[in-house]
């Protein structure tokens, strides 16, 4: 479907927004992301942040060049449609196996880097994800482990411009525990995907490991109703609500329709009245 016919059909559940994924648009023309954010608007809609995939980590330095490039025209993508205070999702790049631990964490960091004075002059919010893989790559994320991610994050000075974008079921995918990493970046997290993945029953981790090497994501690796998953949900809203976390909690669901999406929001709006009283939580 379109975006617009997604943002048509989202009008039934009960969301504050509506988070763009940079594969959605077909233009990256004024005009039409202007249509995109009125379209937005006028359903009711938020549009909290813009997911993008850059390739940090590319062996070829032009190919990086060409990510940093790209990352700043959806600086810019992401302020057009949600405005200042947008979070603006940034990744590593892929586990090249080329590409050493050290060398990667320095084109990573230098990647970010580049992009930070751009985010800071539209007053756009950077969000690193422990993320597992993009649909259009063939290596999964670098940064994906617990302990690269977090030398990855060192490695970022703190600012009010960026920060964490955390995701538990990417770290349950990456053989890590996903409260063990939010107790570690608590402090740093500017945004939320609240989502259960699951293996296909009688999959190992070895064999998703084994999938690496192919575009996308494998079939092996399934998305499920938010709150049915491996995720201890109460665990992690303690936490947040331990730092008083105030940003936006997008659901990654509704792979099998629209109903499970709205079950996910459903569980997800009990938990933020549960550990988030205040009239003002999203």
């Amino acid at each position: 479907m379109s975006v617009f016919d997604w943002i048509e059909q989202a009008k039934q559940l009960d969301a504050d927004g509506l988070e763009m994924y940079e594969g959605f648009f077909t233009s990256l023309e004024t005009s039409y992301l202007d249509e995109v954010a009125a379209a937005i608007r006028d359903a009711g809609f938020a549009m909290p942040m813009l997911c993008c995939s850059p390739d940090f980590t590319h062996p070829d330095q032009a190919r990086r060049q060409s990510a940093v490039e790209h990352q700043l025209k959806m600086i810019r993508v992401a302020h057009r449609l949600g405005g200042a205070g947008t979070v603006c999702r940034v990744l590593s790049g892929q586990r090249w196996p080329e590409v050493s631990r050290d060398v990667g964490l320095r084109w990573s960091s230098e990647g970010i880097l580049a992009c930070l004075p751009l985010a800071k002059e539209l007053d756009i919010v950077l969000g690193l994800e422990n993320h597992y893989k993009d649909g259009y790559w063939k290596y999964a994320e670098f940064a994906q482990k617990m302990d690269v991610f977090l030398d990855l994050l060192a490695l970022i000075p703190a600012s009010r411009h960026f920060g964490v974008q955390y995701d538990p079921s990417n770290a349950v995918v990456a053989g890590d525990d996903p409260v063990e990493l939010l107790k570690q970046v608590a402090d740093r997290v500017v945004s939320m995907h609240a989502s259960d993945r699951y293996l296909v029953p009688g999959t190992t981790m070895e064999q998703l490991k084994a999938a690496e090497g192919s575009q996308g994501y494998t079939q092996l690796l399934k998305h499920g109703v938010t709150g049915r998953g491996m995720n201890d949900y109460d665990a992690i809203f303690r936490i947040l609500a331990g730092v008083k976390y105030r940003g936006w909690i997008s659901i990654e669901d509704g792979m099998n329709g629209m109903e499970e999406m709205a079950e996910s929001l459903r569980f997800l709006r009990a938990k933020v009245s549960q550990y988030f009283p205040s009239p003002n939580s999203r």
